[in-house]
């Protein structure tokens, strides 16, 4: 035998979610996301190259380091943003704090000769790849 119901005009049941915001009045709820370092690595015979997008940052808050086959490139974010309405601030998002990204190659990375530039908002870092030690096979006399 089926089971039947009673209409319960309060239930929330086969619909939670679709009208509990409805009657709520409007928010500026627009989602505050940390920003994220962006990359691309390509790799030739010789080298490595990142473009890192850091956008908003000085070029003298970024720091990179490389230990290895490790890149870790971290950076100072201060960001603020105002809007305002009639004189009146409607909102308010600030944002400080370090965005870092970290990843690791295939191949060590030679870090005597690694080049980095800063420009629109893109890191680019040139990273030669460190000539492997060759193998020498022993022979046991």
């Amino acid at each position: 035998m089926a089971n039947l119901k009673v209409y319960d005009p309060f239930s929330t049941e086969p619909f939670d979610d679709v009208f509990s915001g409805f009657f709520r009045p409007a928010r500026f709820s627009a989602p505050i996301t940390e920003p994220q370092i962006k990359i691309d690595v390509e790799e030739t015979d010789a080298a490595y190259k990142v473009r890192a997008e850091i956008p908003g940052v000085k070029k003298e808050d970024i720091n990179v380091e490389v230990d290895g086959d490790v890149v870790s490139i971290r950076a100072e974010v201060k960001n603020e943003k105002d809007v305002k309405q009639n004189g009146k601030v409607l909102r308010s998002e600030r944002y400080y704090g370090a965005m870092t990204r970290r990843f690791s190659l295939e191949n060590n990375v030679d870090e005597a000769h690694t080049a980095a530039k800063y420009e629109n908002s893109v890191l680019f870092l040139e990273l030669p790849k460190k000539a492997t030690a060759s193998s020498k096979r022993v022979t046991i006399g």
